[in-house]
């Protein structure tokens, strides 16, 4: 999607006087980890207008990231989640920012400067090639997969643009990742019910049921979701990434736990 990663940009500036909503000013969570997180002096103008928009205080207090967890960000573009994660699991947490060599592209390795000068010092850039995903099994608490997974099924004619992936075995390899009782967040573009996978190219949508049994074949157990991304007038037959919906598609939000034991 290499629009996607830089239409959002132009789209949160615009928005930036909303991101003080009412998600970010109640008092009841004035003063918990992922309020302070997206509070945090220092973030950029473009990642607190997109706060607007992604409401990620409340996804991540959905998913219980902890302070000292190990989390990975997975293609995670320019790293805007990479960086809350970072205030959220505090220096003796690590996060991984992770892309492959065409999200690094698209993000116009912005990653660079998040990270600069030990910015960030508890979070790891990687570069990655999907089908030789080099994480040790067991090794993350949480994993969050953010409007990319409908991106493991999109098969593009240019294959400089985009590698075939062996999706299959991506998916068993991030599950593989997670430690007993870690946790996996995905977000994404919500299609038809029906679709299944099949607007993944065209649309870069896929169908939240889809999701929920691709997930929960693998062994993964849902344990919430929130409807603080919904959009019900999304047609769902619109490029994600594309106006006129850019930033007014419906995304679903799951929240799945690996068994522990």
């Amino acid at each position: 999607m290499p629009a996607a990663l830089t239409n959002i940009r132009a789209l949160a500036l615009g928005l930036a006087l909303l991101a003080a909503g009412p998600l970010a000013s109640s008092p009841t969570r004035a003063a918990d980890i992922y309020a302070a997180a997206v509070a945090h002096p220092g973030r950029t103008a473009d990642d607190q207008a997109r706060d607007a928009l992604d409401h990620p205080a409340e996804i991540l207090r959905l998913a219980g990231i902890k302070p000292g967890m190990q989390v990975a960000d997975f293609m995670a573009g320019d790293g805007y989640y990479s960086e809350l994660l970072s205030y959220v699991v505090g220096p003796k947490g690590h996060v991984l920012l992770i892309n492959n060599p065409s999200f690094d592209r698209w993000a116009n390795n912005a990653w660079q400067g998040r990270i600069a000068h030990n910015r960030l010092p508890n979070v790891e850039h990687q570069t990655v090639d999907l089908n030789h995903l080099e994480l040790a099994d067991g090794s993350l608490d949480a994993l969050l997969v953010v409007k990319v997974y409908h991106d493991l099924y999109w098969v593009d004619t240019d294959k400089s643009n985009w590698p075939d992936i062996d999706t299959a075995a991506l998916l068993d390899k991030l599950v593989k990742t997670l430690k007993p009782g870690g946790t996996l967040v995905l977000v994404d573009h919500s299609s038809k019910p029906g679709a299944g996978t099949t607007v993944a190219s065209s649309l870069h949508r896929i169908e939240e049921t889809y999701a929920l049994h691709d997930f929960e074949s693998r062994g993964l157990k849902l344990v919430a979701k929130s409807d603080a991304l919904r959009k019900p007038d999304d047609p769902r037959t619109q490029v994600s990434y594309k106006q006129p919906i850019l930033g007014k598609t419906d995304r679903f939000v799951l929240v799945f736990r690996k068994p522990a034991g």
